[in-house]
């Protein structure tokens, strides 16, 4: 756990699971596309095997409904994130051997190594707290905490001028493909090593884990235990 005067940062709970999932619903809401999908990958993906609970972080802060009167002024969950594991595809002729990369014999007899990392996401803020600075706050945190638990690199989708500040580059500079955009620069995907030089000498492609694709219809229903909500097509969105 993380405290300071104002916020703390802590492992969720699943008495959690509700607001948090609400949380992460307000905050993608016609972002990405009409509605969200992330609030319903993130109630699946707990009961998964590569979720890793140590990970999913709330961060906490004064509710704003909070009272001069009250001793300790009631706290709200103001913003979360999800870690998994997940591994990079190492390409054969690759140099390097890094810890975590474990053989797999192909049947052509060539053996790639998958080596074992982490990647992150959704990562949800309030939407009226956005831009306060409180995502990173909870990131930095978050990827200590990775490193501490032994990863040595995390690959994620997102945008580098936000991700950038927590000492992420796009992937393809450090030779790790994007194998949904094999030929291209992939400028959204993006890594950041853990531990110093874990990708030195590594040549390979990463693929986002199958629990982040869900069932669209499945999830359609799962949102209809949440407040109505009015899908919009907006400028920006990717679908």
């Amino acid at each position: 756990m993380s405290k300071n005067s104002e916020y703390t940062i802590r492992q969720e709970c699943p008495a959690d699971f509700s607001a948090v999932e609400n949380l992460t619903r307000e905050a993608f809401w016609n972002v990405y596309r009409p509605g969200c999908l992330e609030h319903y990958v993130l109630h699946c993906y707990r009961n998964h095997p590569d979720f890793i609970p140590e990970l999913s972080l709330v961060l906490e802060g004064p509710a704003d409904c909070g009272t001069a009167a009250e001793e300790e002024p009631r706290r709200e969950i103001l913003a979360h994130v999800m870690f998994a594991w997940s591994e990079i595809l190492v390409d054969p002729a690759s140099g390097g051997s890094p810890a975590g990369a474990e053989p797999r014999r192909c049947v052509s007899g060539e053996v790639p190594r998958r080596l074992r990392m982490m990647t992150f996401g959704p990562i949800s803020v309030r939407p009226d707290m956005q831009r306060k600075g409180l995502g990173k706050l909870l990131l930095d945190y978050a990827l200590e905490k990775a490193r501490l638990m032994g990863a040595g690199c995390i690959a994620m989708c997102g945008n580098v001028q936000f991700y950038g500040k927590c000492g992420f580059v796009v992937a393809t500079s450090r030779g790790i493909r994007y194998a949904d955009d094999p030929d291209g620069d992939a400028p959204y995907f993006l890594i950041r090593e853990l531990t110093p030089g874990f990708l030195d000498g590594i040549r390979g492609s990463y693929r986002d884990p199958a629990p982040y694709f869900v069932d669209e219809n499945e999830a359609e229903e799962f949102d209809k235990q949440f407040p109505p909500k009015e899908k919009k097509v907006l400028p920006g969105q990717l679908c």
